[in-house]
């Protein structure tokens, strides 16, 4: 249990952002630490849940370049814990699978947001990846197209060294996946037989003399917390899905011990790139981790080169200039729980360019904020970068309540989820601690009508513009239905093209401002 948690070594050029306290104390009974010749050192490079984000790949590009300039005798791996790809957009998720080419990621897990694409489009996404998909605990239908393409484990050699990495998928997937067509030809274990089949596959690379083994997990934290304390064998869990971020290194919180009292230590590195993670390690002869630095960037303080950008539009093309953004509020400090002004702006669209009388979003859609200035195409793919198709839905008002009240109870739940729903068409109030209060809908001429919450009909129909996402069941904000009777039609488009020809065609510059639309009370 003697693990050392200060600085291995300066990191020279690195920018740490927000600031790593590089001289965190030293555990009880700690001796002084000798470097010895059998010690083997390892930088390692990880990164989670980057959602598609590609102005954010780009800065993170430039932090990869910087970690390869870095002078070191280390051995050198760059992981990649999930989440990664996005939605079903063919071109962001083959921007995403070439940005793990172009930084050198040998291996990403398996995310949730990876089997958005149907089996057909992510196999084809991934064909010509040099990085490989783990996720122990799944297994894929015979004759799909993403049969032999995920592995459960991959072994790098570094100097005569050899690292075993392990990778694992989502228990929750059926929760989180956009389309369901992929999970009926991947399976995913609950979180007992994940942690089983972890444990077999480190016995595995045991058997075959590798001691220094690390997991690259999209499970979440806790689940990453029970997989390090009840294993043996596992010495890092580079974690995502649940978009925590662990800043440096304290025991109890992101160094815990295993079934043996061996020290584990996990990772997470937040959410949609706004960070990247860089660990200093050394292990021992019997590949016992006994000396970490973790170090923790972020990707916003670095600029996006010109040769990256120019890869990226080589794929998606350039991006049209759309209209200026004369003010815009800063973006909320949790999207899922707030009334969200850059939303706002999606479902405003929605409503207008489909001409319903509601738009209802899911806030989990919303992953970025529009700045003031001169406003293009793919900022709005950043903003909503899930490719959903849209729908136009008749639903009661009792269908309504319910859904509102499903993201509500998001004020109850530690991770915020599924968020609550932004919506144009109507207002609501709803308390912190979930009770939907009051609910109005915005009648054409202006004037506002009373959605009774505690007994709204089943027989007055409201015309909705919303994506099937939401339609068909996702996060349950309605019941998961493949073929709801109240689509009343559908559209091969998503949102952002909505979005960016609502924008186009203003008037004058656009004015994002607070609205009182969704009203948050204390409970």
């Amino acid at each position: 249990m003697n693990l050392l948690i200060n600085a291995v070594q300066k990191y020279g050029n690195i920018q740490q952002t927000p600031k790593v306290n590089n001289t965190s104390p030293v555990l009880k009974s700690q001796k002084p630490y000798t470097f010895e010749k059998q010690h083997v050192e390892a930088d390692i490079f990880y990164i989670a849940d980057l959602h598609g984000k590609m102005t954010q790949m780009e800065r993170i590009c430039s932090i990869s370049k910087q970690f390869d300039a870095m002078k070191s005798n280390a051995a050198k791996l760059k992981l990649a814990s999930g989440d990664i790809l996005l939605g079903s957009n063919p071109m962001t998720n083959k921007v995403a699978s070439h940005f793990l080419n172009w930084i050198g990621i040998t291996a990403n897990a398996l995310g949730n947001h990876e089997m958005d694409a149907t089996p057909d489009a992510l196999a084809a996404t991934i064909s010509d990846a040099k990085y490989n998909l783990l996720a122990v605990n799944v297994s894929v239908k015979p004759g799909s197209p993403m049969a032999g393409k995920i592995h459960k484990s991959k072994i790098e050699e570094y100097n005569g060294e050899k690292f075993g990495i392990i990778g694992t998928a989502p228990s929750d997937a059926l929760e989180r996946v956009g389309t369901r067509e992929s999970l009926n030809d991947i399976v995913i274990d609950d979180i007992e037989t994940t942690i089983k089949k972890v444990q077999e596959e480190v016995n595995n690379l045991k058997a075959q003399g590798i001691n220094k083994i690390i997991v690259i997990s999209h499970i979440g934290k806790d689940m990453d917390k029970r997989l390090a304390q009840e294993t043996d064998g596992i010495d890092i869990i580079l974690g995502g899905h649940t978009h925590d971020i662990y800043k440096g290194v304290k025991e109890g919180d992101n160094l815990l011990y295993s079934k043996s009292k061996e020290p584990v230590l996990l990772t997470q590195i937040g959410k949609d790139g706004e960070f990247a993670g860089i660990l200093k390690t050394v292990f021992d002869k019997d590949g016992k981790l006994i000396k970490v630095q973790n170090n923790v960037m972020r990707s916003g303080v670095y600029t996006r080169t010109l040769p990256f950008k120019t890869a990226v539009e080589s794929i998606i093309g350039k991006p049209e200039i759309l209209a200026e953004i004369k003010t815009a509020p800063p973006a909320p400090k949790n999207r899922l729980i707030s009334n969200n002004p850059h939303g706002n702006v999606i479902v405003d669209a929605m409503r207008h360019e489909l001409g319903t009388d509601i738009a209802i979003l899911n806030a989990g859609n919303i992953r970025g904020y529009f700045p003031e200035g001169k406003i293009d195409s793919r900022r709005i793919n950043d903003v909503t970068p899930f490719e959903d198709k849209m729908l136009i839905c008749e639903l009661s008002e009792k269908q309504i309540v319910d859904a509102i009240k499903v993201g509500a109870k998001s004020f109850e739940k530690s991770d915020y989820k599924p968020g609550i729903l932004l919506v144009s068409g109507l207002e609501y109030t709803v308390t912190d601690k979930g009770e939907l209060k009051e609910l109005k809908y915005l009648n054409k001429d202006g004037s506002k009508s009373n959605i009774d919450v505690n007994n709204p009909s089943e027989t007055r129909k409201f015309s909705v513009a919303c994506d099937d996402f939401f339609a068909y069941g996702g996060d349950n904000y309605l019941p998961v239905n493949a073929n709801p009777d109240y689509v009343v039609k559908k559209f091969d488009v998503d949102k952002n093209v909505y979005t960016a020809n609502y924008i186009k065609n203003l008037s004058q510059p656009l004015e994002i401002k607070e609205d009182d639309r969704i009203k948050i009370i204390k409970g």
